[in-house]
């Protein structure tokens, strides 16, 4: 059995997987700095058998009293959010890469034994991910489109062109071993982490797994938080009796897994250390149109307030992404299980024994606004 340190632990993925890993055998302990964005209310009560550390990971002594006796880390602490991240970029960097290369910084220069390390990344180092063109090549050839720039965005081109020849091209499955061109400030800074993590954890011969999160969403997520969960967002709106804004067209696809879908994958991760290292997408390699989604969230929760298309837009949010799990399969032997319409299902029945949150969308909206990140 490990002794997993989980940096981020009271959030949301966190207390998921220190559930699993108690129930498993495994011992655990959490650190977190308690971040008023996410613990709206500063409170937190970790899990009966779990070891609570109040810390942040760009303190050097709270990263060392954390990692004493560990053998195995879970690196779930990172500022999160797309749209935030283009004006608050030093506490992006501090956090997610500062924080990351503090902690090897600590297990380069002194005894430890650590023995695995897991971090969790994100969909969102690809960019606009994979598509397909068959102007270019009859069979399809894979491309690769940059951004889409403002001046797309503004004039309501969504769908990026084919790179090569301009023309017409469908989205692909995203694999792990596509090019990776991120389109915001929090991207780059989980690409930084990744980079951190496969050189520093073969330097110092740490068996390690870089798991590239989809849209993670369920039960517990933050219901406060306006810069992330777009579920958590609508859910509000419809309880609020709101109609649901949609951004763009309402095309935009995004692979939503479930959070015990993602929790079971981190834990097959601990179980299973990667001694070559590896790096794995998770999600449910489902593509869904958000307006879907809402449309579904609406049924499912009883509102009779259509979702209506805004045409808005945030600069550094992508078109498409959908992720090609077949590598975590093989690796891991794990198939996600709970389905987009199971999981929201779940999502909804948790969001009605929660008080109704109050609406900050609109401020944060208005942030990004003030600043030309949106229109």
């Amino acid at each position: 059995m490990a002794f997993i340190l989980i940096t981020g632990g009271a959030g949301f993925i966190g207390t998921h997987v220190t559930r699993l890993a108690l129930e498993a055998g495994h011992s655990v302990r959490l650190l977190d700095n308690l971040s008023p964005q996410i613990h709206h209310d500063g409170r937190f009560e970790p899990a009966t058998g779990a070891e609570f550390q109040l810390g942040d990971v760009r303190s050097r002594e709270h990263l060392e009293r954390a990692l004493d006796g560990i053998d195995t880390v879970l690196h779930l602490a990172a500022e999160t959010g797309t749209g935030q991240s283009m004006y608050e970029i030093d506490r992006y960097y501090q956090v997610n890469v500062q924080g990351t290369a503090l902690l090897f910084d600590i297990l380069a220069n002194r005894e430890h034994s650590v023995r695995n390390f897991v971090l969790a990344s994100s969909r969102s180092v690809y960019g606009e991910g994979a598509y397909i063109c068959c102007e270019c090549d009859p069979n399809g050839a894979r491309r690769f489109p940059a951004a889409r720039t403002v001046q797309q965005l503004a004039a309501n081109q969504w769908t990026p062109a084919c790179p090569v020849c301009g023309g017409d091209i469908e989205p692909s499955a995203t694999r792990e071993d596509d090019r990776l061109s991120p389109a915001s400030i929090y991207a780059a800074s989980k690409l930084a982490q990744e980079e951190l993590v496969r050189v520093a954890c073969g330097a110092l011969g740490i068996p390690h797994a870089i798991l590239r999160f989809q849209n993670v969403f369920g039960e517990g997520q933050s219901l406060t938080n306006p810069y992330t969960g777009i579920l958590s967002i609508f859910s509000t709106k419809i309880r609020l009796g709101q109609s649901l804004p949609v951004f763009e067209d309402g095309e935009e696809m995004r692979d939503f897994v479930h959070v015990e879908d993602v929790a079971n994958a981190v834990l097959r991760s601990i179980d299973l250390a990667q001694a070559h290292g590896v790096t794995l997408n998770v999600g449910s390699g489902t593509p869904t149109p958000i307006m879907t989604v809402a449309r579904l969230m609406q049924k499912i929760m009883g509102s009779t307030v259509e979702p209506h298309v805004t045409g808005q837009y945030r600069v550094g949010d992508i078109r498409h992404n959908f992720a090609d799990i077949s590598r975590l399969e093989s690796e891991l032997g794990f198939r996600p299980a709970v389905s987009v319409e199971a999981g929201l299902k779940r999502f909804c029945d948790w969001v009605a024994t929660q008080p109704i949150p109050e609406d900050l969308v609109e401020r944060a909206n208005a942030e990004l606004a003030a600043r030309k990140l949106m229109a």
